[in-house]
């Protein structure tokens, strides 16, 4: 049998017309630009779109392979895997047919005509008018079959057998969050001379302003013919080269006047390759370089960028589709997964476990974002039918993606994953990764190679020093500390038996807080930890850079930038700092202070600020001046600003130092008080940060003729709910599920003359209150998260609390005052994010946490004086009408977003 060959180009412009569905209609198809922008060719077709479909093997190959499509019973959406919503078919089987009539255009006459597939997952067989065509085993890289005996202008059936039975020996990555089976990738035909070129691969050298050119055919070439680079950008002179006789070759090209391809400025070379008039192929490659270098006035390492040292800020990219997997539902959609990495402020996404979809690292090449690229994993052991296939996944992974100039890091192994032997790292298989080290060094030397992203502390040999962590806020200065202090040349430190540190750039390639709990934080504000984090972060530049999980929520990780269907989460910081976004974090520009992001101090205090500079590049703002605004809210929840002030701030390229300090005059008022911190250059803002201060010994708060008269959240005299009634750390919140009330009897004091109240303000902070699996089922949570089994429920954890996005949670509450009723309030939502800084506050440092980050609405509302004053004990309900069953949380003075409870505000003649 003839085995499929592995596809070292693809090919084609964009496909805009309509393409012929299994059932013979017209549709449009999905994903209709060609896969490849960076290999080519014009005379192509899309085969996406409806094929016919069948799991049934009962009928046998004979039958499905010769008779009419009538033998399929189903359709299939290509290129989505079978199982997933957009490919409209379920997960029945492990083997399944795919077929469809193809019309190839007679304007192909003459040429070489072949079937490309992007990738199917396993074992992938076709048959071309009921001929055998060829073969491919594997499930990340692209193949291709040659179609003979083609009968042009004329309709000719095609079938694809896709066996994906599971094998542990078998490439699976993560597919636990979507099991992809079948074809995942765009399909198609494309024409070839009879000599085409097979391979096209551009090595940059921007220090001698030239770059390498490898090509390799198919069969030498013929006597006289030449080998043409053809620049439509960057105004190049054409290149041309007699090859005659030759298979493959090499050529250096200038650059006049190179123009650099970079994250600010990623500028393509768009170029067209031509073997004689047989071949023709459109390309493109950024001219940069990925080296390593010391950081500037330091001992250790960073990565470059075109000779300058990058402070690598990435998250982990999971890069699943809920309803596609690993395939996307647009380019659009791809485009923007890109542009929302830029939006954070990261400078490159690490694709997780899995070979990319092509168009989506050529958007990473067209808006300019690094990436590391992952080869997945087998889950079984490093037997020798796993190894094959991974050694096979890595050369089809190298050669196709060669031309990317966002991929600066091929990443081998994951946190030893597949490595171990009986549960053992054996010496014989760390030999095996250090040999595919050189492998993919000896397939590529223009790019850096870590052999594994280590979370287990057991490098063997790697370029880059990567780490694992995942940890609360308060744990990452020392975390960070250790990986510095313990790495320098020669040190054994995150590495394996007898190896040992070179001078390889030593970086975080996991963080955050997601399992950094106990049983993990599940779906929750993750923006206060990360502040933390960060913060810590650009303290220690020795840490050369850090990759935060995760870019996008999954079914078991809830911690993303956005969720799983990339809407948006909401962090509250514009609220609390004006202008402030997430991508403050990764300013370039960037000030901390040395202070905890939560403090307690005294009413009164004069507190001194050390601020900490940490720039992480050349590029010189002009003077720098930090503004210094204290803000707060007393214990009546009036927001107040206190003072303000400036510090001047020396630029030096790649600073991380102190760099001056404030004193802060604490108000000798009760409250949570916020020094906000503003980098300015000009008028231009450069970052954003703040601090927190809150004070419990202080002067109390006071009214104008009148008095406060406060009650504590869990001191209610009753309650009932419907669904259940929970207090939290003792009282600090209570939350009441469904619909119900809290009763509370609050005794006027005696030396108030009621006689003399001339108004009566309540005044209080509520949400509505959710119902979170873990407040609804107790049952233990189950993990086996990547290979498909677990516990899918975002707030299943005990340390669960959701963090606000567009999704609402409405409810009501009535206000009675000794029976009668004073007015109503719509609760809009059950928030958590960094507006809740008193509930942050309020977490024990024991890597547990509950319901961090809650807040609510400051309601106030008038009681008359004579409903108040009906009893001497007048008895205050909040209730949550039946109706209405959105539940009620009620926040007290150190928990949620306002330093008060419950007031009573009683004003007297």
């Amino acid at each position: 049998m003839k085995k499929c060959f592995i596809s070292l180009c693809a090919l084609g412009l964009m496909f805009l017309g309509a393409c012929i569905g299994g059932s013979g209609s017209s549709e449009s198809i999905p994903l209709p630009e060609h896969p490849r922008p960076d290999f080519e060719r014009t005379a192509w077709q899309n085969l996406n779109g409806y094929w016919s479909f069948t799991f049934d093997e009962a009928k046998g190959t004979k039958a499905l392979v010769e008779n009419s499509l009538a033998e399929f019973d189903e359709r299939i959406l290509v290129p989505y895997p079978w199982g997933s919503k957009l490919s409209e078919v379920e997960n029945k089987g492990d083997t399944a047919w795919y077929g469809r009539e193809v019309v190839v255009p007679k304007t192909w006459k003459g040429k070489r005509v072949f079937l490309v597939v992007g990738a199917s997952d396993w074992d992938t067989q076709v048959w071309f008018d009921g001929k055998d065509v060829g073969r491919h085993q594997g499930g990340y890289t692209p193949f291709e079959c040659e179609l003979t005996d083609v009968k042009f202008g004329e309709g000719q059936k095609l079938i694809i057998r896709a066996d994906d039975r599971d094998s542990k020996a078998h490439l699976y990555g993560k597919q636990g969050y979507g099991n992809v089976r079948g074809i995942w990738q765009t399909v198609y035909l494309e024409a070839r001379g009879e000599n085409f070129i097979r391979s096209l691969h551009f090595t940059p050298d921007i220090d001698a302003s030239t770059v390498k050119v490898d090509v390799v055919l198919v069969a030498p070439a013929a006597d006289g013919e030449k080998f043409t680079l053809k620049f439509k950008t960057g105004g190049q002179n054409t290149f041309t080269e007699d090859i005659s006789g030759k298979d493959q070759a090499s050529f250096t090209v200038p650059i006049k006047g190179q123009h650099l391809w970079d994250i600010d400025d990623p500028f393509l070379y768009e170029v067209t390759a031509s073997l004689g008039k047989q071949d023709e192929v459109n390309s493109y490659f950024g001219q940069r370089k990925i080296s390593v270098m010391p950081f500037p006035g330091a001992d250790y390492n960073y990565v470059a960028l075109n000779n300058k040292p990058i402070y690598l800020q990435l998250c982990l990219d999971q890069s699943y589709h809920p309803e596609g997997f690993y395939t996307f539902p647009s380019d659009e959609f791809m485009k923007n997964e890109i542009l929302l990495s830029k939006r954070f402020g990261l400078n490159g996404n690490r694709i997780h476990i899995k070979v990319e979809v092509p168009r989506k690292l050529y958007w990473a090449d067209k808006l300019g974002l690094l990436i590391m690229a992952d080869t997945p994993n087998f889950w079984g052991e490093p037997i020798p039918e796993a190894r094959k296939d991974w050694e096979h996944c890595l050369r089809g992974q190298v050669e196709r993606d060669y031309n990317h100039p966002s991929i600066f890091t091929w990443v081998n192994f994951n946190e030893t994953w597949g490595l171990r032997t009986n549960g053992v790292y054996e010496e014989e298989t760390q030999e095996w990764v250090r040999q595919m080290y050189h492998l993919t060094k000896d397939l590529d030397p223009s790019r850096l190679v870590e052999d594994q992203s280590a979370c287990n502390r057991d490098h063997v040999e790697s370029d880059i020093n990567s780490w694992h962590a995942y940890r609360p806020g308060y744990v990452w200065e020392s975390e960070i500390k250790l990986y510095v202090d313990s790495t320098y040349p020669g040190g054994h430190f995150n590495y394996i038996g007898k190896n040992a540190q070179a001078d390889a750039p030593m970086i975080n390639s996991e963080c955050g807080n997601v399992w950094g709990y106990e049983g993990s934080a599940g779906d929750c504000d993750f923006t206060w930890d990360y502040h933390i984090m960060i913060d810590a972060f650009r303290r220690y530049p020795k840490c050369a850079g850090w990759l935060y999980t995760e870019h996008h929520d999954v079914i078991n990780e809830w911690n993303g930038y956005v969720k799983y269907d990339r809407s948006p989460k909401i962090d509250g910081l514009d609220d609390l700092v004006p202008g402030m976004t997430i991508a403050d974090f990764q300013s370039l520009y960037y000030i901390s202070s040395e202070r905890y992001l939560y403090t307690e101090v005294k009413g009164g205090e004069a507190v001194e600020v050390p601020f900490y500079a940490s720039f992480m590049t050349d590029k010189d703002p002009g003077a720098l001046t930090i503004e210094t605004e204290l803000v707060g809210w007393n214990e009546l929840g009036e927001f107040n600003t206190y003072q303000s002030g400036t510090v001047a701030v020396d630029f030096v390229p790649y600073k991380s130092a102190p760099a001056g300090s404030t004193i802060v005059d604490i108000p000798n008022e009760k409250g949570l008080y916020l020094l906000r911190f503003v980098l300015k250059a000009g008028d231009e803002v450069l970052h954003h940060n703040f601090r927190t201060f809150r004070v419990k010994e202080g002067g109390d708060a006071t009214v104008d003729g009148g008095r406060l008269l406060t009650f504590a959240p869990a001191s209610f005299a009753a309650q009932e709910w419907s669904v259940k009634q929970t207090s939290i750390y003792d009282g600090l919140k209570v939350d009441g599920f469904g619909h119900g009330y809290f009763e509370y009897s609050v005794a006027l004091p005696k030396d108030v003359d009621v006689k003399n109240l001339t108004s009566v303000e309540l005044l209080f902070e509520a949400s509505s209150k959710q119902p979170f699996g873990k407040d609804l089922d107790q049952s233990e949570i189950q993990d086996n998260f990547m290979l498909g089994g677990g516990t899918f429920d975002h707030c299943k954890s005990a340390n669960a609390y959701a963090m606000t996005d567009e999704e609402l949670w409405p409810s009501k509450v009535e206000v009675t005052v000794n029976g009668e009723s004073i007015g109503e309030y719509a609760l809009a939502d059950d928030p958590a994010d960094h507006r809740g800084i008193l509930s942050w506050g309020s977490q024990p440092l024991n890597r547990r946490m509950s319901e961090g980050g809650s807040y609510g609405e400051l309601i106030k509302m008038e009681i008359p004086v004579e409903v108040l004053t009906k009893s001497v004990v007048p008895v205050i309900r909040f209730t949550v009408p039946e109706d209405t069953n959105g539940g009620l949380a009620i926040y007290g003075k150190d928990f949620g977003r306002y330093p008060l409870d419950p007031t009573l505000i009683l004003k007297t003649k």
